[in-house]
């Protein structure tokens, strides 16, 4: 089972579930954890590889993962909690395992709230995607983590973010690095899915308007998905969790509150 944390708050207080991207870790949201656990039930999971559940994976030297793989794991950790449903709330790639979730167990989300969303691949993407896959095995992995960090995070205001991504990605085991980066070969037609797919679930999309390579794309989707808004951060990258905490906690925990509301009130 997944190494994960709670904070409870009363039994009859809803929950809400923190899922960390690629290379990070559930102390991704150390600027969250304080604001959401005066509000909600927390539970913050480390996905299969990372943090405390870097020994998940021991012994699958061979095992390729997907995201049906990952998502159930956090259903596992639902279930060992006996926790019916909840909130989720995602950045990066953590935005589609929530999503696959939502395909696979509509009945336990209650919300989504997707930060940084990965929602289409451009040229640029699937170039780099391509180019990755090519040379994860003769490059050392931290060279193509920084390289990406760079291609995400390009601007000065985003150094701090960019540091964090690196530095939680140094934790990552070469072979879980390699597992989890043969995920991006599904990204195409498990996004054109989800673009097609609508679980008609409350989403609120939190993107950053320094977000050159998705913030487009979201903006799509939220515009053709029904109980779908968009809300943009100005002056903040990819992962606006980390560079625009205030705004973001403000932002989604209004949200949380009545997600019902949010959509209705924005359509």
């Amino acid at each position: 089972m997944l190494h994960h944390r709670i904070h409870p708050l009363a039994p009859d207080a809803d929950w809400v579930v923190l899922v960390h991207g690629a290379g990070g870790s559930s102390s991704i949201w150390f600027r969250q954890t304080r604001a959401y656990a005066r509000e909600f039930n927390l539970l913050l999971v480390d996905l299969r590889g990372h943090g405390g559940s870097a020994g998940a994976s021991a012994g699958r030297e061979g095992t390729h993962y997907t995201f049906e793989d990952v998502s159930r794991d956090i259903l596992e950790v639902l279930d060992h909690l006996e926790i019916e449903r909840a909130h989720f709330v995602g950045i990066s790639l953590g935005c589609l395992i929530i999503r696959t979730l939502a395909e696979i167990a509509p009945e336990r989300v209650q919300s989504m709230v997707l930060g940084g969303a990965i929602a289409r691949l451009g040229l640029p993407s699937r170039v780099l995607v391509l180019l990755g896959n090519a040379l994860k095995r003769v490059v050392p992995f931290m060279w193509l983590y920084r390289l990406y960090a760079w291609i995400l995070l390009p601007r000065k205001g985003h150094a701090e973010s960019r540091l964090i991504f690196v530095r939680e990605a140094r934790k990552l085991a070469r072979s879980e690095f390699l597992r989890w980066f043969r995920l991006t070969m599904e990204l195409r037609p498990i996004l054109r899915l989800f673009e097609e797919r609508d679980v008609g679930i409350p989403t609120l999309y939190l993107m950053g308007d320094e977000d050159h390579m998705f913030l487009p794309a979201a903006r799509n989707l939220a515009r053709r998905h029904r109980r779908s808004v968009l809300r943009v951060i100005d002056r903040c990258g990819h992962v606006c969790n980390i560079q625009s905490p205030d705004l973001f906690n403000a932002l989604s925990l209004e949200f949380l509150k009545d997600p019902a509301g949010a959509v209705a009130e924005a359509t």
